[in-house]
């Protein structure tokens, strides 16, 4: 394939509304609506064991036959297995159904397959849920890769708003990062000549300043967060299926994110420290980082080291090694990184730490 070549991934259908599972084949596209279909449905213990009756009632008012994948371990290994599964007994399309582990697992099989894959969340704590990559452990990637974007992202407002709120939050925080995700995108333009898609760069935008415009909703009521913050994150989605790569949408505050999972004792949620991360890089970026706390604070975000449940050294030798996690992506953190003491300060400034 030429090099040049620019691909878009779209998905081709979003539904969010209430009392999805139970009438699941009517959000399928119409194709998938005159045909038998056989699925395999990748899903979590808890998930299976809290949901599993909505969904098959779905299920059963189509003409689907489905097999169940119980999921524990979000790697590559377990991915090759479900795309084995899968074609072993002819499935038409995989189902993610759960939280990101799930998600990725039926996303990166069903590519190796070229198989439909659908999602359905039951959290909106990152933009895994609708993006084209996945996030797999033992394939010598540092964070993520290439899988395929959702032919159908089902979430339903009951099932997602019941969910924790600790992880609805998280997505928030995984949303707000487009900040200086974008920034440093567009950094890497300047001093790199790396591509840069204005269009794309502007939809994750949008997500960020959707969860600000929405703040005081966010912080009040449930079911009305849950919608807005799934609008971000598939917004989020999109703009990466534009640009061909998660730079829209990850910057030096997940690689920040990368390396606390990397080296603390026991890692917030991804987007718990992604939402931190992006507080300390848009101080390094001369944006607005003390408004983007107040938003974080306001709707019940972690800003902090201690609300995290983090070691503030943790925080500080995260900052000094983010840069180590993807060499070749370029951030305001340079190819050097932040030394000790300036990650020191970075931190104390922001009131990270204390």
């Amino acid at each position: 394939m030429n090099q040049n070549n620019h691909i878009i991934d779209l998905m081709e259908r979003v539904v969010i509304g209430r009392q999805l599972l139970e009438n699941l084949c009517e959000s399928f596209p119409d194709r998938l609506k005159k045909q038998k279909v056989r699925a395999l449905i990748v899903t979590g213990p808890n998930v299976w064991k809290i949901h599993r009756t909505r969904l098959e009632k779905g299920l059963a008012k189509g003409d689907i036959s489905y097999e169940v994948h119980i999921a524990e371990v979000p790697h590559l290994d377990e991915a090759k297995k479900i795309s084995e599964e899968a074609a072993n007994i002819n499935a038409d399309m995989l189902i993610g159904f759960g939280g990101g582990k799930s998600i990725d697992l039926a996303k990166y099989a069903s590519s190796v397959i070229n198989k439909i894959f659908v999602s359905i969340p039951t959290a909106a704590s990152h933009d895994g849920i609708a993006s084209p990559f996945a996030s797999l452990k033992g394939g010598g990637w540092s964070t993520s890769v290439k899988a395929q974007q959702p032919t159908l992202v089902l979430a339903d407002l009951d099932v997602i708003s019941s969910s924790p709120r600790k992880l609805l939050i998280a997505g928030a925080g995984d949303a707000i990062a487009k900040f200086t995700a974008v920034a440093d995108w567009r950094l890497a333009h300047l001093l790199r000549n790396e591509y840069y898609g204005s269009f794309a760069s502007g939809l994750a935008l949008l997500s960020a300043k959707h969860i600000v415009r929405n703040r005081e909703i966010i912080a009040k009521d449930q079911v009305e967060a849950t919608r807005i913050i799934l609008e971000a994150l598939i917004n989020s989605s999109v703009a990466m299926g534009i640009a061909g790569s998660t730079r829209p949408a990850s910057g030096s505050e997940h690689l920040f994110s990368h390396a606390l999972d990397k080296i603390a004792p026991k890692p917030a949620l991804h987007g718990e420290q992604t939402g931190v991360g992006t507080i300390m890089m848009a101080k390094l970026h001369r944006l607005n980082w003390k408004k983007i706390r107040s938003v974080l604070k306001k709707i019940g975000a972690p800003t902090n080291a201690k609300e995290l449940g983090i070691p503030e050294d943790k925080i500080i030798e995260a900052l000094t090694i983010a840069h180590k996690i993807r060499p070749e992506r370029y951030t305001i953190l340079g190819d050097r990184g932040l030394t000790w003491e300036a990650a020191e300060r970075l931190a104390v400034e922001t009131g990270v730490i204390f």
